[in-house]
């Protein structure tokens, strides 16, 4: 089965996130495809570079990049979504006077389009957070 996931939550505002990367990982792990993950809302913060979790807590926008680099995942965040929440990739925060970027290793910023495609060519959508 061909699945898409999109998470709307951010990495430590509820379980949404982990349980996504959860179910991402089984599915793989059970030879399903998962055509892309799609970060929307406050899903976005999923792929700050940034974060740094107590030493004893679990790192979920580190889980969800090596993730990627190990499944060759296609991990993308909604632009309108990540601008209003100051995500931004490499081309933007030169376009916007920025030194530097703050998207991790593995996410990419695109549009809804993304989503819909991603709708269209999966078996199923399944959305975690509200």
């Amino acid at each position: 089965m061909k699945f898409s996931i999109q998470i709307n939550e951010g990495p430590y505002q509820h379980q949404a996130s982990d349980t996504a990367y959860q179910f991402t990982k089984a599915a793989l792990a059970a030879g399903h495809e998962v055509f892309r993950v799609f970060f929307y809302h406050d899903g976005v913060n999923n792929a700050t570079k940034l974060a740094v979790p107590p030493q004893d807590d679990r790192d979920i926008p580190k889980l969800w990049s090596e993730l990627s680099k190990e499944n060759d995942l296609d991990l993308v965040v909604c632009i309108a979504a990540a601008q209003r929440r100051g995500m931004m990739d490499a081309d933007e925060a030169k376009r916007q006077g920025f030194e530097d970027n703050n998207l991790n290793e593995g996410f990419r910023i695109s549009g809804l389009g993304q989503l819909i495609e991603a709708g269209i060519e999966s078996d199923r959508l399944v959305v975690f957070g509200a």
